[in-house]
């Protein structure tokens, strides 16, 4: 419009923010007919042309001829609507009673009041259109990997700018407690959550949800990204360990080994993106007892026992296996627990005569057996009376040293104890 482009800015804006061409035409369109609704009460004898490529608009007047009498003297007459003969003449001398004349409408003739105040409303409508935007975009992809750069580093969470300068968020709650980032950093995370707080979009990533890991094997196994494997649970301690129950429809295909890869090849990708978080990868089945054994990985047990009413598993496993199954930090049992909905608790695999008799500590037949024998035992890892009772003879004589009468004598003492 002349010496001032009220849109020079919004079409430059359309470029950053990916606004398409029609949108902005009717939002600009709009908000001048609200204008002109305020100003002169009507919109209706008003034409809009908006040409957002040039930052250019123009609106015309539409107002019917009238004869001078009625212009002069009729409660009829509004100005805005009609147009005396005489002054229609002026415009153009062939103009008749009847006919419609169509004048450019010129910046003074709104005020530069209206006109601030429209250049305030477009921005508002745009930013608007750009914060729904955002939200409709990111409510759709919620569940997806993006790749995004940092931006800036709080204390609490990490922004983070994707392709387009959009704004999303890492809280710490949401990163790998060994993840590490500075300015510029590019970041891969799953869109967790898209919230509307007072009408501002924020979209919540997360490198520890388990859907993040599931996404990172889609992306490095072929076959699941095709559906020809199946990811049926993955429970995750975010940066220690993860367990990933995998199923086949095609017997042809072992999904553990397609998931893991030639030499680990295929694996080795995703745990270094979860800072070398161990990841277990077993076999799905619906037989709970088998889908706990394998959960346990890489402990080996020995028999389980399941109690449905209260989902509780009795697991039995070597002494040796026993820390195995715990693992470190409890992690491995933790999360086979939540893999196969059932707690389960861990006991000593021993014979029917002494399995639900509690162990004993070997110093307390300090009275019986002589010091140099127990010492003996403790150095092969025989600190109980079970782990010496689990042994036949020949082997505990050729791991201690110890003469074929000395060892039966200990397991006499020992036996005799749990037959008491």
């Amino acid at each position: 419009m002349e010496s001032v482009n009220l849109i020079e800015s919004f079409s430059l804006f359309k470029e950053d923010k990916n606004i398409d061409r029609a949108t902005l035409m009717s939002i600009i369109e709009d908000v001048f007919r609200t204008m002109l609704i305020k100003k002169y009460g009507s919109d209706k004898n008003f034409d809009i042309i908006v040409n957002p490529d040039k930052g250019d608009i123009e609106i015309y007047k539409n107002r019917t001829i009238v004869d001078d009498e009625f212009a002069e003297d009729s409660f009829d007459y509004d100005p805005n609507k009609h147009i005396s003969l005489t002054d229609a003449h002026k415009i153009e001398p062939d103009f008749e009673i009847g006919e419609e004349v169509t004048e450019l409408v010129k910046l003074d003739e709104i005020g530069r009041r209206n006109v601030l105040s429209v250049r305030q409303n477009l921005v508002q409508k745009i930013l608007e259109l750009e914060k729904t935007g955002i939200y409709n975009k990111y409510k759709e992809r919620v569940g997806d990997i993006i790749n995004a750069e940092v931006y800036q580093v709080w204390k609490k969470e990490i922004m983070l700018l994707d392709d387009e300068g959009n704004e999303l968020l890492l809280p710490k709650t949401e990163q790998i407690p060994s993840d590490f980032f500075k300015k510029g950093d590019s970041v891969k995370a799953v869109v967790y959550k898209v919230e509307l707080k007072n009408g501002t979009p924020s979209v919540i990533m997360s490198r520890t949800a388990p859907t993040f890991l599931e996404r990172l094997f889609e992306m490095e196994v072929p076959e699941v990204f095709d559906g020809l494997i199946t990811i049926k649970k993955i429970v995750r301690e975010p940066g220690e360990r993860a367990k990933v129950a995998v199923e086949s429809y095609d017997d042809r295909i072992d999904p553990v080994g397609a998931c893991v890869g030639m030499k680990g090849s295929r694996i080795h990708g995703i745990v270094r993106e979860l800072k070398n978080e161990n990841i277990d990868v077993i076999n799905y089945t619906s037989n709970a007892q088998l889908l706990i054994q394998r959960a346990l990985s890489p402990a080996k047990v020995t028999s389980v026992k399941l109690n449905e009413d209260t989902k509780r598993a009795e697991v039995f496993l070597k002494p040796d296996q026993i820390s195995l199954a715990i693992g470190k930090g409890g992690y491995n049992i933790k999360l086979a627990g939540k893999l196969t909905g059932y707690e389960i608790d861990v006991f000593r695999d021993n014979d029917e005569a002494t399995a639900d008799i509690e162990d004993v500590d070997l110093i307390e037949f300090s009275d019986e057996i002589e010091e140099s024998v127990i010492n003996a035992l403790q150095a092969i890892g025989c600190d109980t009376a079970k782990s010496v009772l689990e042994l036949d003879v020949t082997d505990l004589v050729r791991r201690t040293g110890l003469t074929e009468d000395v060892i039966e004598d200990v397991k006499a003492v020992l036996q005799s104890e749990f037959e008491d």
